[in-house]
């Protein structure tokens, strides 16, 4: 490995895919990379799979959780996508922890905010699962981002870290307050498919967690004032039944919202200027309390 490289740069995981795939006896050579953010998702459409490898050592023990959902999950038959038949997963390679799902190819018409309300409406309606899961905690999650840190200044980490002990106790507070519910955590369009039968289905499930339901209305809210994605909010509001903007801890949900969104680039700062320079405009627009800085998908940035 060049030491140029960053521990969880593009190449280390093309070359971590092409040994899950190698193991797993899968061919590879139409393989396509489709995210680089929190996880590197790779589609393998000749083998009929998925492939997800995390990028972050602190967050591994997430794996394990979204391995029981996903088995959970396909015994109720949830809006969901399914675990492939590859045998045990998740799957090992050079210290970092893949996972392997059923491929499946777009299909029009394309998903949009409203889908996304009705699916929402169905996934909290799946109640809890028979066995524990973790609470809904995104401090505790920005700070497992932190300890993964490369490239991070000491004053940007101070300050990251003031902010997650200042949210910590009024994110205890909502969350003892309003009840736990089973929530996505990372709900936007982004992470819904629509199969041959038409039916919107949900994918990525390492924020899956129990925590105020509110919170899976948020990320289209928070996504629509930094990215300038207007209409989004208002048709998922319809679809779902509730805006979230009028709740009356709605500042606390985006503070939350925004601490992952900026705290989700601190592993992947080594990994290319592109990353580092959002991640700057991200940190400094809170910084200053500056709530309609435009930000930009880590995703378009490849």
């Amino acid at each position: 490995m060049k030491s140029s490289e960053g521990r969880f740069s593009e190449a280390v995981m093309t070359r971590a895919m092409a040994g899950v795939a190698s193991r797993l006896s899968l061919p590879s050579d139409d393989a396509t990379l489709l995210r680089l953010t929190n996880n590197a998702v790779f589609a393998l459409p000749e083998a009929g799979v998925v492939v997800r490898i995390t990028r972050s050592h602190q967050l591994q023990s997430r794996v394990s959780k979204v391995v029981r959902l996903a088995r959970w999950f396909e015994a109720i038959d949830a809006p969901t996508i399914r675990l492939a038949q590859v045998g045990d997963q998740p799957v090992e390679i050079d210290g970092l922890l893949a996972t392997v799902w059923t491929y499946i190819s777009q299909h029009d018409p394309a998903l949009g905010p409203d889908d996304l309300g009705m699916a929402l409406r169905s996934f909290h309606g799946l109640g809890l699962p028979p066995f524990e899961l973790p609470l809904w905690d995104p401090i505790s999650d920005a700070r497992s981002r932190l300890k993964d840190a490369e490239g991070l200044t000491r004053t940007d980490e101070q300050f990251l870290r003031a902010w997650c002990d200042r949210l910590e106790p009024q994110i205890e507070e909502v969350r003892g307050r309003v009840g736990l519910h089973l929530i996505h955590g990372d709900a936007h369009v982004g992470n819904l498919l629509r199969d041959r039968d038409g039916r919107a289905l949900f994918c990525d499930f390492d924020a899956t967690s129990q925590g105020p339901w509110q919170v899976d209305l948020v990320a289209v809210a928070v996504g629509e004032a930094r990215f300038g994605r207007a209409g989004a909010h208002n048709a998922l509001a319809a679809s779902y039944g509730y805006d979230v903007t009028s709740d009356p801890d709605w500042p606390l949900f985006r503070e939350a919202r925004e601490l992952k969104m900026v705290t989700a680039a601190v592993p992947l700062l080594a990994s290319g200027d592109l990353v580092a320079d959002e991640f700057r405009t991200r940190l400094l627009s809170v910084m200053n309390g500056n709530t309609s800085a435009r930000w930009t998908p880590f995703a378009d940035l490849r």
